[in-house]
């Protein structure tokens, strides 16, 4: 059975989905968890097979719902991969460097679908996700217009390095804080969690040291011999000893911040 959706307009009628998404679901609801899923994997050439998006978020949720962990593992990995594809991509023209706005638009908006999600796994019901399920596209080109501002008054804002960018010194407190400590240990990024508090706590990062945590969570290295290999030294255009010390003082904010979450 397809649920309507739950989201008041202004006049308290409940919003609803278009006619030709509602025959979609209807028709999807009888398949099999295991034919859903290979429907879903359809590309949109496929046009007759081919699920919307709004229908396959619509299937992500019920999972959430339903406690479904494997069918949310499932469908989460295409809806994400639909939603990366609809984005900008991150990486400049010549194939080696990495854009610093785009780069920002791409995890705000990501980040920010995601934490909806989290919301609706946490409290059972969100109804700004309503909206995705009627006009999937114009809800995300809406989240991705906002992460355009953000990211254009950051990139434009002054701000105070926390270390001297010739001397790249990082204090003994720094080191002794930041340590071995890995925050993308295999063993804890399986808790799905764990990734949403860890998501949490780098934006909390000052704006460099986030990009550089998230390159190294992407298993970009620092640098690197081979000078055809994207590097986070050559993207960043800093030295290697700024990256480390960045990445040092950000591993040690990221330990507190996560440690403070956990409790």
């Amino acid at each position: 059975m397809i649920v309507p959706l739950r989201k008041q307009k202004l006049d308290g009628s409940l919003y609803t989905r278009f006619p030709d998404i509602e025959r979609t679901l209807a028709v999807l609801d009888l398949l099999s968890n295991t034919e859903l899923l290979g429907r879903c994997r359809l590309a949109k050439g496929g046009q007759d097979l081919y699920v919307p998006t709004q229908c396959l978020l619509h299937f992500v949720r019920r999972s959430i719902n339903t406690k479904d962990d494997l069918q949310f593992e499932q469908l989460f990995k295409i809806l994400a991969e639909r939603i990366r594809r609809a984005l900008p991509r991150v990486e400049n023209p010549d194939g080696k460097t990495l854009s610093f706005a785009r780069s920002q638009v791409f995890e705000q908006v990501y980040d920010k679908f995601v934490m909806l999600l989290i919301e609706e796994r946490t409290t059972g019901y969100v109804e700004r996700l309503d909206f995705f399920e009627i006009n999937f596209d114009g809800g995300l080109a809406k989240l991705k217009l906002d992460a355009q501002d953000k990211a254009w008054k950051e990139e434009n804002r002054n701000t105070e390095l926390e270390v001297d960018e010739d001397s790249g010194e990082i204090s003994a407190e720094v080191e002794q804080a930041a340590g071995s400590y890995d925050p993308f240990e295999a063993s804890v990024l399986d808790d799905y969690f764990y990734r949403s508090r860890l998501d949490a706590a780098m934006d909390e990062l000052p704006l460099l040291q986030k990009r550089i945590i998230e390159m190294l969570r992407q298993e970009i290295p620092i640098d690197s011999i081979d000078p055809n290999v994207i590097t986070i030294s050559k993207s960043l255009r800093k030295s290697e000893k700024t990256i480390r010390t960045h990445r040092d003082k950000a591993f040690a904010r990221l330990r507190v911040l996560l440690t403070r979450g956990a409790q």
